[in-house]
């Protein structure tokens, strides 16, 4: 039967959800449904490409590693799925092995993921009858086929989830989709601590394998440790002629995948900037204009780019590796005297190590960490 148009009251609450409509179907269904941030791994203020990682390190923006033993680069790369479902990604993520581990001990563990502050994950209603399914959708290409894991974490009341997926085809950009179980025991803060993790599994030690009970629900994590990479059966690590890269990451509400949500780059790059910020590394660029109340107290009056999710921790920093650099008269001083004032803005204390001189004026490059 043709209608005119489908009103609210034609159609029951409930009835049509996101699994009943074609990919693409309705362009943009909700704004801001993929939890992550930079799933296309488009900002990179850290760089694109940090080296001798050995423990756990943010990279690319939002995206950490977690591991100690093996060493490995990770790298901004150009390397995206092609074809019709490509959806047009232009960046990806990529894991090389500088360091190998040709043997895995029995709690040797890597990983790569993102971590989520809790107001962040409230649209899960976990702890409530109404708790919600999330899917996970991502590309993924790597030498090194096999089964891999993926652990779900919530960090509030330890508690983990693991999910498996298999590459099938050697260095062959293929999509991935698991959905979670929704949680209705417990529920997450809503605050800005870390509240929930993602982690992909790249290698995994029999202390991590050895049990099923949390494959595809909710158990303890701390007495249950060997069920958090359950399944998981290859090792990345294992030569230095392995890589790993991911892109088009979305975690989103409901047990289907929709498509990648792209959003401005502005956009990400100020939610980005909420936990890591860089801006004024070289000595062409300049920020952070102060005067000096006396010889040993510089003021400043400086609003970071967006509202952080913490007071972070605040290095300045020039060419030469020194952690402040006031410049005056043509000349530098340097000084570590530096502190942010809250989430909005920083001051400079007494400086002890520099004679300013009353009334000069002072300028300086500045990077700020509040990352979970």
């Amino acid at each position: 039967m043709a209608i005119d148009k489908v009103t609210s009251a034609a159609i029951t609450d409930g009835t049509i959800t996101s699994s009943d409509l074609a990919s693409g179907a309705i362009p943009n269904q909700s704004a801001f449904k993929n939890i992550f941030i930079n799933g296309e791994m488009g900002v990179a203020q850290r760089g694109t490409s940090i080296t001798g990682i050995n423990s756990n390190t943010y990279t690319l923006d939002r995206w950490i590693t977690e591991g100690d033993d093996a060493t490995i680069t990770v790298s901004q790369d150009t390397s995206v799925p092609t074809g019709s479902d490509a959806q047009g990604f232009n960046r990806s993520l990529k894991i090389a092995v500088t360091s190998a581990l040709s043997s895995v001990a029995a709690d040797d563990e890597q990983k790569i993921g993102q971590r989520i502050e809790g107001r962040n994950v409230q649209q899960l209603l976990y702890g409530t009858s109404a708790a919600k399914q999330a899917t996970l959708s991502f590309w993924v290409r790597s030498n090194v086929t096999g089964t891999y894991a993926i652990q779900f974490q919530d960090d509030d009341n330890d508690k983990v989830q693991t999910k498996t997926y298999t590459i099938s085809s050697s260095d062959t950009w293929e999509k991935k989709t698991v959905t979670i179980a929704a949680n209705t025991s417990d529920s997450l803060d809503n605050d800005n601590s870390r509240s929930f993790r993602v982690l992909w599994w790249l290698t995994a030690g029999s202390n991590f394998t050895g049990d099923n009970a949390s494959s595809g629900t909710w158990t303890a994590r701390s007495s249950n440790l060997d069920t958090i990479a359950f399944g998981h059966n290859v090792n990345v690590m294992s030569s230095t002629s392995n890589t790993f890269y991911l892109t088009g990451c979305q975690f989103e509400v409901g047990s289907s995948a929709s498509d990648f949500e792209f959003l401005p780059q502005t956009t990400v790059q100020q939610l980005c900037k909420r936990y890591y910020f860089a801006f004024g590394v070289t000595d062409s660029v300049l920020n952070c204009t102060g005067i000096a109340f006396s010889s040993t107290e510089l003021n400043t009056n400086t609003n970071f780019p967006v509202e952080m999710r913490a007071t972070p921790t605040l290095t300045f920093f020039d060419n030469s590796g020194n952690s402040a650099r006031i410049h005056r008269n043509q000349v530098g001083d340097h000084s570590n005297a530096v502190s942010a004032v809250n989430s909005n803005n920083l001051r400079l204390p007494t400086i002890s190590s520099t004679s300013l001189g009353s009334g000069g004026g002072y300028a300086f490059r500045l990077k700020g960490d509040a990352e979970i």
